[in-house]
């Protein structure tokens, strides 16, 4: 399904889930300190997972409110469904995958990527260790849990091709997101197309087994993945409001990065759906891993290059999610972006 049908199809649904959003833009309120704070809404790519442990920190630290911002925050109903609510100004700031956010632009969705946080793809084929699968031409013959459309499994054929196999060396099984764990652990499947920082360490834990993986990026591809954004109409008109919260978000990720366990704590209480407490920090702890490419480490979380983004943008473009691709400057506002 081409990115433009797929958004019409989800249309009426988006509707929905961004009016029960809201927007927190232009609205303030006063700190217990007596500081005046603008409210200000952030929806997640997904129910809170450990990946976003820094930003229940950040709250929970003082971070927002130490640059003006009363924070809420909100789940997800998929990254393609956060662009386009961001876009259509239903909530202030988005937290999606970059794949999406690519494709939302080449649809003419009116946002921007302020910085991409998760540098390195989690994307990844994910098995149980006794399956003795080491590379990827171990996968020859297997049957892979994937899901129709997504960027996933459209990328997986550029991540054979880059390992010397093609499509038919493998088969994939279309599977609901929500049950590629299931068809892993029933034996239905021989593995799964994945996140390591999100499904592996599920996985492993209601198996009571260890997850191995095979990582896209150890193995000749890897893009940028999950990132802030926010439209084009915010960032013109809460300039001030979105450079502090790119500066908010960078510190609240640097900080949280050296304090886990209670970055992970922060989101107790977070979701009714919130995976159990070795999870979250699993998950949390194989997010930092991907926070940097070559180009960017040792400098602030959020910090990219052009160089990184025209690589990304090449990869998706090959993969057919991105049509008619353009400079980094169409995606991603580096004037606001955390700095080095």
């Amino acid at each position: 399904m081409k990115t433009r049908t797929l958004i019409a199809a989800i249309a009426p649904a988006l509707l929905l889930f961004a009016t029960a959003c809201g927007s927190g833009g232009g609205e303030k309120t006063t700190s217990s300190s007596g500081k005046q704070l603008d409210k200000a809404t952030l929806t997640l790519n997904w129910y809170p997972y450990g990946e976003h442990a820094p930003f229940y920190y950040g709250k929970t630290k003082g971070i927002f409110e130490k640059h003006g911002i009363d924070l809420t925050i909100q789940a997800g109903q998929g990254s393609q469904k956060t662009v386009q609510a961001t876009g259509a100004g239903q909530t202030d700031f988005g937290w999606a995958d970059t794949p999406a956010l690519l494709g939302g632009v080449s649809s003419g969705v009116p946002v921007k990527s302020l910085g991409v946080f998760l540098q390195t793809t989690p994307a990844s084929v994910q098995f149980f260790q006794e399956k003795n699968i080491t590379k990827p031409a171990d996968l020859k013959g297997k049957t892979i849990a994937s899901t129709a459309g997504d960027a996933l499994t459209k990328t997986f054929p550029v991540f054979l091709k880059a390992n010397g196999m093609s499509d038919a060396d493998v088969k994939l099984q279309n599977t609901d997101p929500a049950g590629k764990i299931a068809a892993v652990m029933s034996g239905q499947t021989d593995a799964l197309l994945g996140y390591a920082s999100d499904q592996g360490p599920t996985m492993q834990n209601k198996a009571g087994k260890p997850v191995a993986y095979l990582r896209f990026s150890e193995f000749g591809l890897n893009y940028y993945s999950n990132g802030l954004l926010t439209s084009s109409s915010f960032l013109q008109s809460k300039a001030d409001l979105v450079k502090r919260m790119v500066a908010a978000t960078s510190e609240a990720w640097a900080a949280a990065e050296k304090d886990q366990q209670t970055a992970v704590d922060a989101m107790k209480g977070a979701s009714e759906q919130l995976p159990p407490a070795q999870v979250l920090l699993d998950q949390f702890k194989t997010t930092t891993t991907l926070l940097h490419t070559d180009a960017t480490q040792g400098q602030a979380p959020g910090v990219n290059t052009e160089a990184d983004w025209q690589k990304t943008i090449d990869t998706f473009a090959k993969a057919g999610m991105v049509s008619n691709p353009q400079a980094p400057s169409a995606y991603w506002d580096a004037s606001v972006a955390p700095k080095g």
